[in-house]
């Protein structure tokens, strides 16, 4: 067999391997959603996720669907959320098994304690988002809008709002591992990153700009997390050797 062959085959087998990692974690999603659809059921969900928008309605004031099929599609799409959202550990394990045999030992051991890490961190950015941020900011416009206007808001640009800002917070919280990891894999030093903190600062306020709605409040309710997690990063970054140290000490241990 030459050279090329053996190349072309060691590329199919990675293609059939991540095949059957995108597989089994579509499969994970499937099956937490057939089940989040049987109970407690697509419309039940999606009245949770509605919830902090309704309280700040006026009273007896309902949101609305514009399209036919709305009604039925909506609840069905955060339904899909909620079932990534709760099989997020098996997807993020399907991908780290994809990538750990190309891995040395050390960086091995990275695997459990980043799938939890990650999946509690994103639970609790969509938490702060859930509980804090969507209360803090849907009182503001409500009290904000002129007394003449009813606010009824639809209920598919309310959704796409909502994993936006999902998404938004999730990934702002993952900032801990993303700085852990950048000195853990001897990609910088904490010390770099401690120097360049002003621009991280102004990042985080571009960033919320970006993603936020256009008002002060989401703004800093995102940028300001996104800062306090980055010290919290740095500081649990500093206490930590790279991996490449570990190891040399493992070996003249040995």
């Amino acid at each position: 067999m030459t050279t090329e062959d053996s190349s072309t085959d060691t590329f199919v087998s990675h293609l059939i391997e991540l095949r059957t990692r995108l597989m089994r974690a579509v499969g994970a999603i499937l099956v937490v959603f057939i089940v989040l659809f049987l109970y407690p059921g697509a419309s039940a969900i999606y009245d949770i996720l509605a919830a902090p928008m309704l309280a700040s309605l006026p009273t007896g004031t309902t949101m609305i669907a514009t399209g036919v099929i709305t009604p039925f599609m909506v609840p069905i799409k955060v339904t899909l959320l909620a079932a990534f959202v709760l099989s997020l550990p098996v997807v993020l394990y399907q991908a780290w098994a994809f990538v750990a045999p190309g891995l040395y030992k050390h960086e091995q051991r990275l695997a459990l304690p980043l799938i939890l890490s990650s999946t509690i961190l994103f639970l609790l950015g969509m938490a702060f988002c859930y509980f804090v941020v969507f209360k803090t900011v849907f009182e503001f416009i409500a009290g904000f809008a002129p007394q003449s206007i009813t606010p009824a808001p639809d209920i598919e640009a309310y959704v796409s709002f909502v994993i936006t800002m999902f998404l938004a917070f999730g990934i702002t919280f993952e900032v801990p591992i993303a700085v852990v990891l950048l000195v853990k894999t001897g990609i910088t030093t904490a010390d770099k990153l401690r120097s360049g903190r002003g621009y991280v600062i102004v990042g985080a306020f571009i960033i919320a700009a970006v993603v936020t709605p256009p008002d002060v409040i989401s703004q800093f309710m995102l940028a300001v997390p996104l800062c306090l997690l980055f010290e919290v990063g740095l500081l649990i970054a500093s206490r930590m050797k790279p991996l490449q140290a570990e190891a040399d000490e493992t070996e003249t241990a040995g």
